[in-house]
């Protein structure tokens, strides 16, 4: 067992998971899995080849909280904000703008040394920083080390274990509580402890009228496919602090319902995989041979995506499904 992390080191080593993903999406991207023209903006390509199984990981990962993305963006016309709790170095933003498909606002939250690293590559790259002020109206844009802020697209650095700092850092640059809102949180909850999520969790369920929330990450983490899981992330200081909430499906549906989400729905990654459109899943099948078939499953059964809403105005939101 390796020795505990201190604080510093096991925020680190949560920060070094950020860079770990980026690297494993351009690498997919760069196979030809799916195209995003503005990774290479913000990553490395790998030194070495991605297994195909964590390729195809990452296509459905992307894929299925894409679908779920646009389904919340389709019911509000648009008409809403997004928040992306530690968003890393994720494209989004630029994907969406290329798509018309922008929401009035979207924000960006995560550690703020990973917001000054993103901030640093938005201002040095015109291909990023170019989308941002084309979608800018109104008076200059605020820039400094720690935060960047337009009128459709703001990076904020705090720390999500502290919901009233991040409440005021999102409000100073113009977040609307009356907006149809979605919270996307990939991999983020399950590094803090249960009770900080849950914090988190009831400030955004009690902060938002008419809203959503997707959860990407680990599920099944009992039987001994998911104790090798976590004992190689302890490996590296990796220390999944909420790990007791990733027990099942049902554990990971109740944490959204107990604190003050409705209409909770999980499902594992499989599942996703079967429901994406199987013509482009065929295609990305013929990039790579996979050996490891029972490898692949394995993995997908022990990751997930939740998702629950709050819907006052009765748009819909509960009907949002694969």
């Amino acid at each position: 067992m390796a020795a505990a992390a201190g604080p510093d080191e096991a925020d680190e080593a949560v920060r070094g998971t950020c860079e770990d993903a980026s690297v494993c999406k351009r690498f997919a991207v760069s196979v030809g899995y799916w195209k995003d023209p503005y990774i290479q903006y913000f990553v490395r390509q790998a030194k070495e080849r991605k297994a195909p199984e964590i390729n195809r990981g990452y296509y459905a990962r992307v894929h299925g909280v894409s679908y779920l993305i646009k389904a919340f963006l389709e019911r509000t016309e648009c008409n809403c904000q997004i928040v992306n709790l530690g968003a890393g170095m994720d494209t989004l933003f630029w994907r969406l703008k290329d798509e018309n498909l922008l929401p009035r606002k979207y924000f960006e939250v995560d550690f703020p040394m990973i917001v000054a690293r993103k901030i640093h590559n938005i201002k040095s790259k015109p291909p990023l920083s170019k989308p941002i002020m084309e979608s800018h109206s109104g008076d200059s844009l605020l820039i400094d080390s720690h935060s960047l802020d337009s009128s459709r697209y703001s990076i904020v650095g705090a720390d999500l274990r502290f919901s009233s700092d991040l409440e005021e850092k999102l409000k100073k640059h113009s977040l609307d509580v009356h907006l149809p809102t979605l919270l996307v949180a990939e991999c983020v909850l399950v590094y803090m402890t249960p009770q900080q999520s849950a914090s988190l969790l009831k400030w955004a369920a009690s902060t938002f009228p008419v809203a959503m929330v997707i959860n990407y990450e680990q599920v099944n983490m009992r039987d001994r496919f998911g104790q090798i899981m976590i004992e190689n992330l302890q490996r590296r200081q990796c220390n999944l602090a909420g790990v007791e909430l990733c027990t099942s499906l049902e554990s990971q549906k109740e944490r959204l319902l107990e604190n003050g989400w409705e209409n909770a729905r999980a499902i594992d990654m499989m599942k996703v995989y079967s429901f994406l459109p199987q013509a482009d899943v065929k295609r990305i099948e013929a990039l790579e041979f996979l050996d490891e078939k029972e490898l692949f499953e394995q993995l997908m059964q022990h990751y997930c995506i939740c998702w629950a809403s709050k819907d006052s105005s009765n748009l819909g939101l509960a009907n949002i499904d694969f």
